[in-house]
């Protein structure tokens, strides 16, 4: 696929605001750009406290000075949860120029000291309650300079104007492998997935948004805070997603940007309460980081709201497509972004353009890139009109004993377009006999359950899903349909744990 032109979105925002979009090199000329045109505006609330965008800046550019100050060096390690201080030492680190590795808030000392061997930091910033965590550190890296996040300086430095190949952040990743590392993002890549998430909605800038996604994850930190910076919005950081609705209530924000097990959540309690539980202000969802499903579009559409798929990788700097035909293209992740190039090979998914990574850091993986080009991992299609599906993993594809091979999310994208199917599971099993069979797990939709008889529910979903079974090919139908009492095992980011045959499920 050839490179994609931004103007396939232009119809679908407002044609001023599209005229603002401008595609920048660097988070410093961004940044710049604010100040010049948002300085008085509301940047971030935090702990009921609103900073503008002008108090931001006074606040970053005294971090700027202590990290001159401590001879921080090229890399920076930030190790804080969702807050004012993350942003404010985020924008500090990356508009001096140096490059901000971000470290997930949940890592132990052990995994603090071996992170910053592995990515070579020359200073950490860290949040003071995390300071138990920095033991190993402090023992066996004395050298190493040590900034809390909350400091403030009243020596102002100014930001620093760089190149877009000028490295910005190092954000963790499972790669197309699964192991954890991190991917080396430039200025431009940063700046080409903040510009990215402005596409394909009729109202972008001046908006309100919620902060609920971790900030160490690049869905976060991207399209949840770069894009909101960028287009002059009010960011809330919710401290607590058991908050988030008390925090949505204050603040009604007017975009939110989720994964799909949270706004399963949120339509099941909207449902349950017979109310909007995201607010009557709120127009618009972008959702991702796992499969959406139709009915999560459909239901939200039926409350005046649109949700937004997309499709996009660490490697990315997160935004690959999405979705602006979100009820006539339910199934789809979207049309590609600007300035990158697609091609399917074999099935897979391979990329490159302005948005893609410099590479990983202290860890090689050279099956990731062929002729140039990164390889997903991701099996996808496009259709005539131009937009993406993705069609499941190749790492996750079963071979069956004819020589078949099954992609499991394929098979479960055609038993969760019923209503009483949440989440499913496909995965290799074995018969009494031993014999490899294709079997099925599925969490019911409580909502929908709701409507039944209790005593029907089960018998119902299990006619359902067989009815669907055997619309399907005779070597695709799975053998066993199982439907669990819980919920499916989740990562961090909320994706389903995939099943290994031979290992204990839960």
């Amino acid at each position: 696929m050839k490179t994609q032109s931004r103007e396939v979105f232009r119809k679908y925002t407002d044609a001023a605001q599209f005229a603002r979009i401008v595609e920048m090199d660097t988070v410093s000329e961004m940044w710049t750009r604010c100040l010049a045109d948002y300085a008085d505006a509301p940047a971030i609330v935090d702990n009921g406290v609103s900073r503008s965008y002008a108090e931001l800046e006074r606040d970053a550019a005294g971090f700027r000075t202590l990290l001159d100050r401590a001879g921080a060096g090229e890399r920076v390690a930030l190790f804080a949860a969702n807050s004012y201080d993350f942003v404010k030492a985020y924008l500090a680190i990356v508009t001096s120029g140096r490059t901000a590795v971000i470290y997930p808030a949940h890592l132990d000392a052990g995994a603090v000291f071996g992170c910053c061997m592995m990515f070579g930091v020359s200073a950490l910033v860290y949040q003071p309650d995390f300071e138990p965590r920095l033991e190993l550190v402090r023992q066996r890296r004395p050298d190493l300079k040590l900034i809390p996040a909350d400091a403030l300086c009243e020596e102002k430095t100014a930001l620093k104007a760089c190149e877009a190949k000028t490295p910005c952040a190092i954000v963790f990743t499972g790669g197309t492998s699964g192991k954890s590392k991190g991917a080396l993002l430039s200025n431009g890549a940063v700046m080409q997935g903040t510009v990215n998430g402005c596409y394909g909605y009729p109202n972008v800038f001046g908006q309100r948004y919620l902060l609920i996604l971790p900030l160490s994850h690049v869905f976060g930190l991207i399209r949840n805070l770069m894009t909101s910076l960028y287009t002059g919005s009010a960011l809330w950081i919710c401290r607590d997603n058991k908050e988030m609705f008390r925090d949505i209530a204050v603040f009604k924000p007017t975009i939110l940007v989720m994964v799909p097990a949270l706004a399963e959540m949120a339509l099941t309690l909207s449902k349950k309460f017979k109310r909007n539980m995201l607010g009557e202000e709120l127009k618009c969802i972008i959702c991702g980081a796992a499969p959406v499903s139709p009915f999560l579009v459909s239901e939200y559409d039926k409350m005046g709201i649109r949700l937004h798929a997309g499709y996009g990788l660490t490697e990315s700097a997160n935004l690959v497509s999405g979705n602006p035909e979100c009820l006539g293209k339910l199934d789809s992740v979207g049309i590609p972004y600007p300035n990158q190039e697609l091609r399917i090979e074999k099935g897979e998914l391979w990329l490159k353009g302005k948005n893609m990574m410099e590479g990983y850091v202290g860890i090689e993986e050279p099956e990731a890139w062929a002729e140039g080009w990164f390889r997903t991992g991701d099996l996808a299609r496009i259709d005539e009109d131009g937009f993406l599906y993705i069609t499941g993993r190749i790492k996750e594809i079963i071979v069956l004993p004819s020589g078949e091979n099954v992609s499991p999310a394929e098979l479960e994208a055609r038993f969760n377009t019923l209503p009483l199917i949440q989440d499913s599971q496909v995965f290799e099993d074995r018969s009494e006999l031993g014999q490899p069979i294709l079997a099925l797990e599925v969490v019911l939709r409580a909502t929908e359950l709701a409507q039944l008889p209790e005593a029907e529910r089960r018998a119902t979903a299990i006619t359902q899903l067989e009815e669907i079974n055997r619309s399907l090919p005779a070597a695709l139908r799975v053998s066993k349909i199982t439907v669990r009492d819980s919920d499916f095992q989740r990562t961090p980011a909320m994706k389903i744990v995939r099943y290994r045959y031979g290992t204990e499920k839960n």
